[in-house]
């Protein structure tokens, strides 16, 4: 019997995820003392709760970032491109540092990183904005991958419940800020850089509330790290797995582009900057409710496939309402939108697990998907601000965006198979 990573006593799990070791059925798994349950869950809720808002309040402030600092609209995407390059850069190098350093400590560095990011994008240089936004990009990749195997590892009876808590609280996160930023602005008379740099306060709490969680270093055998990394052979030659990866690119290049424009194109139309920021946050909340049941229905109602084709023709409805009538039905668009991209979030997320046999297919399936796709997302947002700047309007970076749903409905389509990824680059039939 050894000593495990909460605190408590109980055998060690014999085998690992690529974030942390995982429990085989016949393992008794490791429990979370009730007196620390609280305190973990709540340092999870606040970790994920700044996963995304430091990246989302630059496109409601778009507008006044471009007034005081004269850059164009391809140089103001890139604060939302560059983190997403990090996201995509770091997913396969965050699970090496959650085992170096314990996911407990790595996960307070991320949240370090949010925290520095945020101040120095306080300094009135451009370096600084864009040095800042890189280090923020860096402690959100970090959350992204170590959470959920923090989550699987210390609540293994509990994943569902609290994977559902994880995802509401990173829609909820970004809904704050994309409906708050523009208020707080108007209401404190702060310029763009405090507000931006607001949202660190709340990183810093997150931290605060961590802190007590690096006594329990995650304590990881040789073996299970070795099996845990040994590579998947001819994974990256296989078609379904990049099936299953550019689904989650693509579904990602259009949530990001959307999300980094959509108030900007909603005030264009003659929104109030208030009312446009207040859109991208109630289309952020409709995003809860597709996340939440996407999955759901194709494991109850639906085929994954069926689902896969409701969720992109929501979004096709969504973008071509914003291209005929972008204010007056406004609200109808953020729900189908919402609606739709929540569920395509989720159901990227649900083919990674799907389509793996086992959990170590599933890590590197899931540090392919995540590395291939947030790259291919961060080309979106600079994509359509430079479309923008060359027509002179929204239609054709909406047009564009809507022609993006054809291949991302052929790949979701593919994802959806049943079958699995294998060592031999053979495609399997799932039993």
């Amino acid at each position: 019997m050894n000593k495990d990573t909460t605190g408590t006593v109980g055998p060690q799990a014999p085998s690992a995820t690529a974030t942390g070791p995982a429990h085989t059925p016949g393992d008794r798994p490791p429990q979370t003392p009730a007196r620390k349950a609280g305190l973990l869950i709540a340092g999870i809720v606040l970790l994920a709760l700044n996963l995304r808002p430091a990246l989302v309040a630059v496109s409601p402030l778009a507008p006044s970032i471009r007034d005081s600092s004269g850059m164009s609209s391809p140089a103001i995407s890139m604060l939302t491109s560059l983190p997403l390059l990090c996201f995509g850069l770091l997913a396969p190098i965050s699970p090496r540092l959650g085992r170096r350093l314990g996911m407990e400590r790595a996960l307070l560095v991320a949240m370090g990183l949010v925290v520095a990011g945020t101040l120095v994008r306080l300094a009135p240089s451009t370096v600084a904005l864009f040095g800042g936004t890189i280090v923020i990009g860096a402690g959100i990749a970090i959350g992204n991958v170590l959470l959920p195997g923090l989550i699987k590892r210390d609540f293994p009876h509990r994943v569902g419940p609290l994977m559902g808590v994880f995802s509401m609280s990173l829609f909820t996160g970004a809904a704050a800020a994309a409906g708050l930023s523009v208020p707080i602005q108007q209401a404190s008379g702060a310029n763009w850089r405090m507000v931006l740099a607001g949202w660190g306060v709340l990183a810093l709490v997150a931290a605060l509330v961590w802190l007590p969680q690096i006594r329990n270093r995650t304590r990881v055998s040789t073996r299970e790290v070795r099996e845990a990394s040994h590579p998947v052979k001819g994974l990256w030659r296989q078609p379904l797995a990049w099936h299953v990866a550019a689904f989650m690119g693509l579904q990602s290049l259009t949530y990001y582009a959307a999300t980094a424009w959509l108030p900007a194109i909603l005030e264009h139309a003659g929104m109030s900057g208030g009312t446009a920021g207040w859109m991208l946050s109630f289309s952020s909340l409709l995003g809860i409710a597709g996340s939440f049941l996407a999955p759901v229905i194709a494991e109850r109602r639906l085929r994954p496939a069926t689902v896969t084709v409701l969720s992109t023709v929501l979004c096709a409805i969504g973008l071509a309402g914003m291209l005929v009538m972008p204010v007056g039905l406004a609200y109808l668009w953020m729900v189908l939108l919402g609606l739709g991209q929540g569920g395509a979030i989720s159901l990227a997320l649900l083919f990674i697990v799907q389509r793996a046999p086992d959990a170590r297919h599933a890590a590197q399936l899931a540090s392919m998907s995540q590395g291939f796709g947030y790259v291919l997302a961060s080309v979106g947002p600079l994509a359509l601000g430079s479309l923008h700047d060359a027509s002179g309007n929204w239609t054709l970076p909406l047009t564009v965006l809507l022609v993006m749903l054809v291949p991302q409905l052929l790949f979701g389509m593919a994802a959806a198979r049943n079958r699995h990824v294998t060592e031999d680059a053979s495609l399997a039939k799932a039993p």
